[in-house]
């Protein structure tokens, strides 16, 4: 069992325990393993700490080595937001791929890989899925994060999810509560807002977490965002008529509630961490959300302090600090007695699917990628038989996704069609500039949400005039009629997405 050192006080250890911090670096610094042995229970992968299968292992090894039981976190959605495979893209379609094939035991067999390769690394507590309804098609952060934006079908997506991921023994923490689809502000920069009638939101937002919560998700992730018509004053973060209130009391929820990530500009820009996180658990959050961003040990220890001074003025209740520190501390023991021990098969952290001699048959990744395609063929169809130009226009990547996770179809179509280029374009010249670097190749324009971004709009236009021949291919939501001699929707970027596009591209 897990040793606390000696002279932690039990209110240091509770304020230690509600804390998931991350850091730097691929090894556990020393001042995470000291503050392991003195309560703290929880650990945040990023995407910083991930460079191979058994690195990540190894680091996972090392800190159960000073705590058996912890919890070792990370945000790996698959899709366009992935940690294991930050450098590569995804080995898995996200949501809106899943969702858009709608076959919910593919879903829940594409969760369940995830999970087993989490869990062969150590990782116990996933910060997904993200069951939002994208209700808004202008919403800058949740967009294929979403399986869709029918009710219905984002439930039981979601349920499936859940039961996947929790069947190979890792946690699930379904997000982003009460719902972020209907917002057109991404909560990294700013207090996003919705206006909708409560019996709207019981009616839609509330409803794929309602089946989250009968398929058993073991953690639900708050949102920072302001819904007057549950409460005027208070984000979801904060709202004890919220959290306690309406997940509590009203939907039944009895496990752990996580913030999202306490340093994102809609809680620190206006609360601040320190202060956010105080009320965060005074509203009844469990788990502190706190190193996306904010990666050290003077992070951590001030926030330790303020909610320990937070319970001697009387501003946070100690029963309620004890509570939420009960609650992460049953979590751990729950993936403690599901957790095998971390292995390191090459396939965990493997770009599966791409690798020569991999088994496309069987991977259930590539499979739903491949399925999850829409194929227009327009009147200027011609199969691309020789190597094209690739035209990635390409917008600025949201926080969440991040700008360091490769995407598009270049890199897969090269393998198959041999001396393909490429270029990345973005702005008002994209269409002129991508039309004279392609020069007499044919083309293939790849976007990120058409529908979001004039200018790529526009630069479609461009090429389309000079040459009807391009082929298009939307790795975002499809929101736009397709155009283009081939038009393909692949319902999300992620490395194996692009891959199933350049395999229809090239008739193969």
């Amino acid at each position: 069992m897990t040793t606390i050192a000696s002279g932690t006080d039990t209110l240091t250890r509770d304020a230690l325990a509600v804390l998931q911090p991350g850091f730097t670096g691929t090894s556990a610094p020393s001042w995470l393993l000291r503050r392991l042995g003195e309560g703290l229970a929880s650990v945040g992968l990023f995407g910083r700490n991930i460079a191979t299968p058994a690195q990540v292992a190894a680091l996972t090894a090392q800190l159960r080595a000073e705590r058996d039981d912890v919890l070792v976190a990370i945000d790996e959605e698959g899709g366009d937001v992935t940690r294991l495979e930050v450098r590569t893209g995804s080995s898995f379609p996200g949501n809106h791929a899943l969702g858009a094939v709608d076959d919910t035991a593919l879903t829940e067999a594409v969760a369940h890989e995830l999970g087993r390769r989490l869990a062969a690394c150590g990782v116990n507590l996933n910060w997904a899925p993200s069951a939002d309804i994208n209700s808004n098609v202008d919403n800058p952060v949740i967009g294929v994060r979403s399986f869709g934006a029918d009710t219905s079908l984002v439930a039981r997506h979601t349920a499936a999810y859940v039961s996947g991921l929790q069947s190979a023994g890792v946690a699930a923490c379904t997000k982003h509560f009460p719902g972020h689809g209907d917002t057109a502000v991404d909560s990294h920069h700013a207090m996003p807002r919705i206006d909708a009638e409560l019996s709207v939101l019981e009616s839609r937002e509330l409803v794929p977490f309602r089946a989250a919560i009968e398929a058993g998700t073991r953690a639900v992730m708050s949102a920072h965002i302001l819904v007057p018509a549950l409460d005027p004053v208070h984000p979801a973060t904060l709202s004890r008529r919220i959290l306690t209130g309406l997940l509590r009391e009203e939907l039944g929820y009895d496990g752990l509630i996580v913030t999202d990530g306490m340093e994102m500009q809609a809680i620190s820009a206006t609360y601040g961490i320190e202060r956010g996180s105080v009320l965060a658990i005074a509203a009844g959050a469990d788990a502190i959300c706190v190193g996306g961003g904010l990666s050290d040990e003077p992070t951590v220890l001030r926030l330790r302090d303020a909610l320990v001074a937070a319970v001697r003025s009387g501003e946070l209740p100690e029963e309620r600090l004890a509570d939420a520190a009960a609650r992460v501390r049953a979590l751990a023991a729950w993936t403690a007695s599901t957790q095998t021990t971390p292995s390191t098969p090459s396939s965990a952290l493997s770009s599966a699917g791409s690798a020569a001699g991999s088994d496309a048959s069987t991977d259930v990744g590539l499979v739903a990628a491949r399925r999850a395609l829409k194929v227009t063929r327009g009147a200027h169809f011609a199969p691309v038989t020789e190597a094209p130009y690739v035209a990635a226009f390409t917008p600025v990547a949201n926080i969440a996704v991040g700008d360091e996770t490769p995407w598009g179809v270049a890199a897969e179509l090269r393998r198959l069609l041999p001396g393909t280029e490429t270029g990345s374009f973005t702005g008002e010249r994209a269409g002129a500039e991508a039309l004279a670097a392609a020069g007499s190749r044919r083309v293939v324009a790849v976007v990120r949400d058409a529908h979001r971004h004039t200018w790529m709009a526009e630069a479609l236009d461009i090429l389309l005039a000079a040459r009807p021949d391009t082929v298009v291919v939307e790795m975002g939501v499809p929101q736009s009629p397709p155009r283009g001699a081939l038009h393909i929707a692949t319902h999300g970027a992620a490395r194996v997405c692009g891959l199933a596009a350049a395999e229809a591209i090239a008739g193969a």
